[in-house]
């Protein structure tokens, strides 16, 4: 069944506490995943909470990409969502996994807007 958007879920795990907490690299990391992936940036919105963490958003004329991120806990939430076949969020996930040094991780992806599910009509 074919869908029109994929939708990545990603949990990153034993990763660089410093690096999770600094939001110019989070922010570059997650634009150099998105040109990995060949999404085309939009708008970005990125904010660090005070004592920790950061979260953040890049807007891509194919859907988005976002990140939350718990320095101490060493973890980051990421949700890579594309549409169309020119992208591939598989490429985007690589890219940030290895800039945060995530040591384990996990990822599914789910298919959004199941083609034999949507009318035309609609």
């Amino acid at each position: 069944m074919k869908a029109l958007g994929r939708h990545l879920l990603i949990d990153l795990y034993d990763c660089d506490e410093r690096l999770l907490d600094d939001r110019e690299y989070i922010e570059t990391q997650l634009h150099a995943a998105a040109e990995a992936a060949g999404a085309r940036i939009l708008g970005a919105l990125f904010h660090r909470f005070s004592p920790h963490g950061v979260t953040g958003v890049l807007v891509v004329q194919e859907s988005h990409l976002a990140v939350h991120t718990w320095p101490e806990r060493r973890y980051a939430a990421i949700d890579l969502f594309t549409c169309g076949s020119d992208i591939d969020p598989w490429l985007a996930y690589k890219s940030l996994k290895r800039a945060f040094g995530a040591g384990r991780d996990n990822a599914v992806e789910v298919g959004r807007g199941l083609i034999d599910e949507v009318s035309a009509e609609d």
